[in-house]
């Protein structure tokens, strides 16, 4: 398992190990040795095409947050929410494709979303803290403060949730 550093300190990037035969493949995901961070609890979603989901996070008792694509191709974001950090408000952005194993490790205090490529994507979030619905929150997916450059941006499919999520100019406010 290779280790990538990014721009935001703490975020990385894992390019898996894997072990293809005429059986099909075997791939390692997540070693403790690697990301010392205890994961609570785990959970699998699958989207279509062109469904956006995020940008979330939580207010209090923020999560880390392990993610790997299972099956399709997505597009991965993350925002640093951190206040102190010298990358407060900047944005990282990485396609995750099952077939180029990769997966993306997410520090306490950033936001996450995502844009699904493919149909029937199915990602695996491992979560260092548990769901608190009182406690989470979103930042708006097109937000111009951020400058994310989603793909194409004119077929979105988002929840009504995510349709009402705040700006980050309302984030850094509060």
């Amino acid at each position: 398992m290779k280790i990538i550093k990014t721009k935001l300190n703490g975020l990385k990037i894992f390019e898996d190990k894997i072990n293809i035969d005429s059986r099909g493949y075997l791939k390692e995901l997540f070693n403790k040795k690697k990301i010392n961070k205890n994961f609570k609890f785990e959970f699998v979603s699958l989207s279509r095409k062109n469904v956006i989901r995020g940008l979330h996070f939580q207010i209090k008792k923020p999560q880390a947050k392990f993610i790997s694509v299972l099956s399709g191709k997505i597009f991965d974001v993350v925002v640093d929410l951190r206040k102190n950090s010298k990358t407060f408000g900047k944005s990282f952005s990485i396609v995750l494709d099952s077939r180029k194993n990769m997966s993306i490790f997410i520090p306490v205090g950033f936001a996450h979303g995502f844009k699904s490529l493919k149909d029937n994507s199915i990602m695996l979030y491992a979560c260092s803290e548990d769901r608190y619905p009182k406690y989470e929150s979103g930042l708006i997916w097109n937000d111009k403060d951020l400058k994310i450059k989603w793909p194409n941006k004119k077929i979105n499919i988002l929840s009504k949730k995510d349709k009402n999520n705040i700006s980050f100019r309302n984030f850094k406010n509060k």
